[in-house]
């Protein structure tokens, strides 16, 4: 009888299995092989060796360098900033008690837009044109500050526009989290803390991040990853020449070397997608690792 159930439930995993397996094992193997193919060709799908080329003009070249610096700024800023700012909306959210629904949803519905949308209403807020410094420009005018050009300025304007629009995007789905989160603590710890007059700090850091630490964890975890794979969101912000702004991002450069200006490079574009992909594993490791010793405490 255990057996034919076993049989059963091989056969309904069996779908899952064959489509994982044939849309995400199989390019990854692939993958995998085209990256230690030197000088490989798509028309004649030949090469002339094999080796560690690739991977040495990879990280060798200029503008994946510059990728890896924008991504890991972007990834450094955004992920703790967006998650703490989510977490303190969240805290307020939990603590209104009338039109509650109707905040969370005003905050929830940014998520449920066209990303490339949004970006087109930043670079428009941000954009200096021959009729308007943009909404932002006239601003920073209003009280006293000079124009910056963010779209087409200085290094660091640019990668602000890039942050802020990042977290803006993200933070509706972290806010949907983390106030699911706050609604699950059992009210119970509450009464008890407050009966025994703990101060509302102490009630925060004792009982409510301790129970709702998984979700936060869950949250920077998938942060990480989210960021690390950033593209259309600063494409939508500037333009498709994204090494010309210098503001490509990782898996920007893997879609130059296939399909842009400088495409038609599958080894060079495996070896760099490893080498992200080998990034984001070490990094969604190192966060399994802390978020299970914060565990054992």
């Amino acid at each position: 009888m255990l057996e034919k159930n076993n049989r059963k439930a091989w056969l309904y995993l069996l779908p899952a299995m064959l489509f994982l397996g044939a849309f995400m094992v199989y390019p990854l193997v692939d993958v995998f092989v085209y990256s230690f193919e030197e000088g490989y060709n798509f028309a004649s799908q030949s090469f002339f060796g094999t080796g560690l080329y690739n991977y040495r003009y990879v990280l060798r070249d200029p503008y994946f360098m510059q990728a890896v610096k924008n991504t890991f700024i972007l990834v450094i800023i955004t992920v703790p900033l967006s998650t703490g700012i989510a977490l303190l909306i969240s805290l307020g959210l939990n603590s209104i008690k009338k039109l509650k629904e109707l905040y969370q949803t005003v905050f929830f519905l940014p998520y449920v837009t066209n990303t490339l949308a949004v970006g087109l209403v930043f670079m428009i807020l941000f954009k200096k044109t021959a009729y308007s410094d943009g909404l932002i420009n006239l601003l920073i005018n209003f009280f006293g500050g000079s124009s910056v050009d963010f779209i087409d300025g200085p290094y660091w304007a640019k990668m602000f526009v890039m942050c802020f629009y990042t977290i803006w995007v993200v933070m509706p789905f972290k806010i949907l989290i983390l106030t699911s989160a706050l609604a699950s603590v059992n009210e119970d710890y509450y009464k008890a803390a407050k009966v025994d007059g703990t101060a509302p700090f102490r009630i925060f850091t004792k009982i409510t991040l301790p129970m709702i630490s998984p979700m936060i964890f869950y949250l920077v975890i998938t942060g990480f990853i989210g960021a690390f794979k950033a593209y259309s969101d600063v494409v939508a912000i500037f333009g498709t020449d994204l090494n010309a702004a210098g503001m490509n991002t990782i898996v920007g450069y893997v879609y130059d070397m296939l399909y842009g200006n400088s495409g038609g490079y599958p080894s060079f574009a495996s070896a760099a997608a490893l080498i992200l992909f080998a990034i984001v594993l070490t990094i969604t490791c190192i966060n399994l690792l802390v978020s299970a010793n914060s565990d054992n405490f």
